[in-house]
């Protein structure tokens, strides 16, 4: 699975793009969008392998909500909360599997029940070991912006420039993970839509995600539901962004994601397939 996930790494340069799909499966009672709709193991199966069915490239598991004020948990709550999950994906799921965590606890044994794949929020920042872990596990992971933490980052959060900042923060993050021995083809980076930024911070940066390529890695990019979809359509909840959501991850993608990170995976899959004709000309044969 690991491997898997390195190819889809390599070669973006070199050969026609095609945008993978992360589907989110939140193990969590308090998400944002989606709490304790697959806190049980079994229902998390069952939306797994749906997500599976419409499409998606890979799926992502948080045992941990990240929402605008949440609270952490510990290690090992966390790990009581994924742990029997990643059990029962690991023998169903044919798609390689990511955990979303800061912990290196959790990110270790969720890679020995098939994890490919580590989403880390802080971007190495929120455990020192994390990244001694990620280097001898030897899988990929998601280094994401984030300005303070999950409790507080939406406090009127500021930037002189927030693109400058952001890629200021990628440069640091990207030496520190190579100084720590994680290889650069295991390294994708996420802007954070969401994290510590206003609504006009995350439409800046949907608009010029373009600029991270020059870091030469692959993008990952995450408006699926976010508040700043609801505050541009007047103050539509969560479960009904789902137009909102597909202009987004359209914008994403015309700018230059490489994973798009989305609840709805059949309606995201078809609008994916559509940006990708637009952005690359795949799907199309030329007269």
């Amino acid at each position: 699975m690991a491997e898997q996930i390195r190819l889809g790494l390599q070669g973006f340069a070199r050969v026609p793009r095609r945008t993978r799909v992360m589907g989110i499966l939140n193990v969590t009672p308090d998400s944002f969008s989606d709490g304790g709709k697959a806190f049980d193991p079994f229902k998390a199966l069952d939306q797994a392998l749906q997500m599976q069915a419409e499409g998606a490239d890979l799926i992502d598991i948080g045992g941990e909500s990240t929402r605008p004020g949440a609270r952490g948990v510990s290690a090992e709550e966390e790990i009581k909360r994924v742990i029997p999950v990643l059990r029962l994906l690991s023998k169903k799921i044919k798609i390689p599997l990511s955990i979303d965590t800061t912990k290196a606890k959790v990110a270790r044994r969720a890679v020995g029940q098939g994890v490919s794949l580590v989403n880390d929020i802080s971007a190495l920042q929120g455990d020192p070991r994390m990244a001694e872990t990620l280097k001898r596990l030897g899988v990929p992971v998601v280094l994401m912006h984030m300005k303070g933490r999950p409790r507080t980052m939406q406090r009127a959060p500021r930037y002189g420039e927030v693109i400058t900042e952001i890629m200021t923060f990628f440069r640091f993050r990207v030496r520190f993970a190579l100084e720590k021995g994680i290889p650069l083809k295991n390294l994708i980076l996420d802007p954070g839509f969401g994290f510590g930024k206003t609504p006009w911070h995350n439409i800046e940066l949907t608009r010029r995600l373009w600029e991270f390529k020059i870091l030469g890695l692959p993008l990952m990019f995450a408006p699926s539901r976010k508040a700043t979809l609801g505050v541009l359509t007047g103050g539509l909840p969560p479960d009904e962004r789902l137009e909102s959501t597909a202009a987004a991850v359209t914008a994403g993608i015309l700018a230059g994601a490489d994973f798009v990170r989305v609840h709805d995976v059949q309606s995201m899959v078809r609008v994916v397939k559509i940006a990708d004709a637009i952005r690359n000309d795949r799907g199309l044969t030329r007269p």
